[in-house]
């Protein structure tokens, strides 16, 4: 017997509530407390009727709940796996490499566009710049493992780094090797549904849901010196905040 179903609990026929919303509420426990990891797979339908005593039917309208909530991915002819989700703390001000690392995922980059260029009236407005002030922009992908998690739109003050070539995969480990690492920032986060070109580099479909995070980085003195703009697919990126009264 598998360490999932050791650790599923009994179905009680005689719950109120149906026998595939108790399966699901299991399934969600076990990737929640982690007794199924990134990309393992369920055991076989089949199987899992038969250990459970349940029908077919019962365990696919289960995983098909936890697929529509994109908890566990299909993959036709492979079977059912838990998804590459990533849970971010939006309260703290930590990197993407950062994050993928103290999770024991390999952060890499695809590079769509590095150049030099002067504020658009926006960025000026954002960033409190004159019109005209030189910036750098790194436009890239990135990855967790294999898997495409974001695109990334950030644009910094050049005053901030040195040149272009002073960030190789991670931004804010070259703003900090110059003494520039932002302290804070203003997050903003807005749901939104992928357009085609954004889904093709996320390897999602059109249409899907996505979130776009719009941060404002801030040096100690106060001075902005990042806007970047990151499109998250909506079935890898939960992102929470820790509130309290005060």
């Amino acid at each position: 017997m598998s360490p999932l179903l050791k650790a599923l609990r009994p179905l009680d026929p005689d719950n109120q509530q149906p026998l595939y919303q108790q399966l699901q509420r299991a399934l969600r426990e076990a990737i929640e407390q982690r007794v199924l990891g990134v990309d393992d797979a369920l055991p076989a339908e089949r199987q899992l009727a038969e250990e459970l005593q349940v029908s077919r039917i019962t365990v696919r309208k289960a995983i098909e709940g936890l697929v529509e909530e994109g908890l566990l991915v299909r993959k036709q002819g492979a079977g059912n796996f838990v998804a590459a989700r990533v849970e971010k703390n939006f309260a703290k001000l930590t990197s993407f490499s950062e994050d993928m690392r103290a999770r024991g995922r390999t952060p890499h980059s695809q590079w769509l566009r590095r150049l030099e260029g002067t504020v658009t009236p926006e960025e000026a407005l954002t960033l409190r710049l004159s019109p005209g002030a030189p910036v750098f922009r790194f436009h890239r992908i990135r990855f967790a493992d294999d898997t495409p998690m974001s695109l990334e739109y950030a644009t910094i003050v050049a005053t901030a780094l040195p040149g272009l070539a002073a960030v190789d995969d991670s931004l804010y480990a070259a703003l900090e090797h110059a003494g520039n690492r932002p302290v804070r920032a203003l997050q903003r986060l807005r749901a939104l549904v992928l357009r085609a070109e954004q889904a093709k580099l996320l390897q999602a479909r059109e249409g899907d849901a996505g979130l776009l995070v719009e941060r404002v980085g801030f040096l100690r003195d106060g001075r902005a010196i990042e806007f970047c703009q990151s499109y998250y697919r909506g079935d890898t990126y939960d992102f929470v905040a820790e509130l309290s009264e005060q």
